[in-house]
C-alpha cells in the first residue's frame, strides 16, 4: 500500500498541493512543505484515536458513509473557484474531532516548522482534512475494509508501512506534548527521511516545484 507522502508525490498529490494552494492564496512550495509533515500527523492523529473502540467505531462509519472517497473523484471540480465553505466547514468538524484541545498546539508547532502564520496552516488544514478522509475511506473501500482492525491496517499502511510504528510513536509524543513544536524536527525527519532529498522541511516534495 502507497503511504501518504507518495500520493502526495504522484500526479493526484500535485493536483491536491496546487488546489489547496489556490483556494488558500499560500505559495505552492510552502504548501507542499506543510501538507508533507500535517498529512501524517493528522494520519497518526486519526489513527491514535482509532486505537479505542469508540473511536474505531466513529472513523469506520464515516469511511463507510460520507467519507468514502469519492471526494478525490473531481477534485477539478472542487477546487474550481474556490473550494466551497461546506468542504470547509467539514474540514473543521475533522479537525476537532481528531485533534481535540491539541489543535492549537498543532497548528502552531507546524506554524513554526513551516513559517507559515498560523491562519493560514489552519486554512491549509481545513481543506486538506476532507480530502485525507478520502484518501482513508478510497482505500478502505479497495482494501474490502468491514472492521476497525482492517481499518487500522490502511492506517498503518498510509503511515509508511515498516516505520509505520516508529512514526506513530512520534506523532503520539507529539500530540501528547506541551505543543512547543520541539518533537516535530523528529517527526519530520522520519516523514521525509525514505528517499528524500535533504535540505529541510520539504525535501520529499521540493523537487515537484523545480527546488533543490
Amino acid at each position: 500500500m502507497a503511504g501518504i507522502l507518495d500520493l502526495l508525490n504522484s500526479d493526484l498529490g500535485k493536483t491536491i498541493i496546487s488546489g489547496v494552494s489556490g483556494s488558500t492564496g499560500a505559495p505552492q512550495n510552502k504548501t507542499a512543505d506543510l501538507l508533507s509533515i500535517a498529512m501524517p500527523v493528522l494520519m497518526g492523529a486519526m489513527q491514535k484515536n482509532a486505537s479505542s473502540p469508540q473511536g474505531a467505531e466513529g472513523l469506520l462509519g464515516a469511511v463507510m458513509g460520507k467519507h468514502d472517497g469519492s471526494i478525490l473523484d473531481n477534485l477539478g471540480g472542487l477546487f474550481q473557484g474556490g473550494v466551497d465553505d461546506s468542504v470547509v466547514n467539514d474540514g473543521a468538524g475533522i479537525l476537532g474531532h481528531i485533534l481535540g484541545s491539541k489543535q492549537t498546539n498543532v497548528e502552531a508547532a507546524l506554524s513554526q516548522k513551516s513559517g507559515m502564520d498560523m491562519a493560514q496552516v489552519s486554512q491549509i488544514l481545513k481543506v486538506a482534512a476532507p480530502i485525507l478522509m478520502g484518501v482513508l475511506g478510497k482505500q478502505a473501500r479497495q482494501n474490502g475494509v468491514q472492521d476497525a482492525g482492517g481499518l487500522s491496517n490502511v492506517l498503518g499502511g498510509l503511515l509508511g508501512g515498516g516505520q509505520g510504528s516508529r512514526q506513530q510513536s512520534l506523532i503520539e509524543t507529539f500530540l501528547d506534548a506541551d505543543g512547543d513544536g520541539s518533537i516535530l524536527d523528529d517527526v519530520a525527519g522520519m516523514v521525509l527521511n525514505s528517499g528524500a532529498k535533504k535540505g529541510g522541511l520539504g525535501g520529499l516534495l521540493g523537487g515537484l516545484f523545480g527546488r533543490r
